[in-house]
């Protein structure tokens, strides 16, 4: 039997499965990755300085520069493609509980995703929030400020700096959120980690805890990651070709 048969009947035979996703899921929908040879940091290493809340905190250029890569971010003219297709088959074939996703984009829900069983670990790039006073505002409202000559939009409610409502490198994951996450790969049967490094934790992390409460793991990356020996199939390409095919 070949990995990709192993792959299929582990899919076939789920009943509680969860996938975990990262940003090489998007990748075929136009929005780039930030660890692969492409990725945004391997091309631009300084690019990562935008995505630290302390630089962004203490900066006013790096927020500045941040509002303007918001305003042309590739996620808004992004559709989603057969891999996000597939996780919603699966989903509304009755195998794919939830989806825990490190992505930012939107594409699951987009793609036809159930908002209640996407869990977005690391926030979503659809909303600005102000980090004194918690204001959320719909993104899209926000950046028309920035269209309109504001390079640096102050809360509309306080007076304090905005920014994405996306977890920042020195931000906390929200509790709740994180909790969703540990129960989904605590009690799901397969986990499907589908385009991640898993370099980044604690998301990484889950698939060991999926694994250690007795799920089977199936790995879909493009590249190795530090978990495939806990999978009993790891299957590498891109994922608009991998993930239909588990169907």
């Amino acid at each position: 039997m070949d990995v990709l048969q192993r792959a299929r009947q582990l899919v076939h035979g789920a009943e509680r499965m969860v996938a975990l996703t990262g940003a090489g899921i998007s990748t075929d929908s136009g929005i780039p990755d930030f660890r692969g040879p492409n990725g945004v940091w391997t091309k631009n290493p300084a690019a990562e300085k935008l995505s630290d809340i302390r630089h962004y905190i203490t900066d006013k250029l790096v927020r500045e520069q941040s509002w303007l890569g918001r305003l042309d971010h590739p996620a808004w003219l992004a559709q989603p493609n057969p891999a996000h297709l597939a996780l919603v088959a699966l989903e509304r074939a009755g195998r794919l509980g939830a989806i825990v996703t490190q992505n930012i984009d939107g594409l699951h829900q987009k793609a036809g995703s159930a908002p209640d069983r996407v869990i977005e670990l690391h926030g979503t790039l659809n909303e600005s929030v102000c980090l004194t006073c918690g204001d959320r505002r719909p993104m899209q409202e926000t950046l028309d400020r920035v269209r309109n000559g504001e390079s640096d939009p102050p809360c509309l409610r306080c007076g304090g700096i905005l920014k994405s409502a996306t977890i920042s490198f020195g931000q906390p994951l929200d509790d709740q959120v994180l909790y969703r996450a540990r129960v989904a790969a605590l009690t799901c049967d397969v986990l499907l980690a589908a385009g991640s490094s898993l370099t980044v934790q604690p998301a990484a992390g889950l698939v060991g805890i999926a694994a250690s409460a007795g799920a089977r793991i199936i790995m879909c990356n493009a590249s190795e990651t530090p978990y495939d020996g806990v999978a009993e199939a790891v299957l590498h390409g891109p994922l608009g070709k991998l993930l239909p095919a588990l169907l």
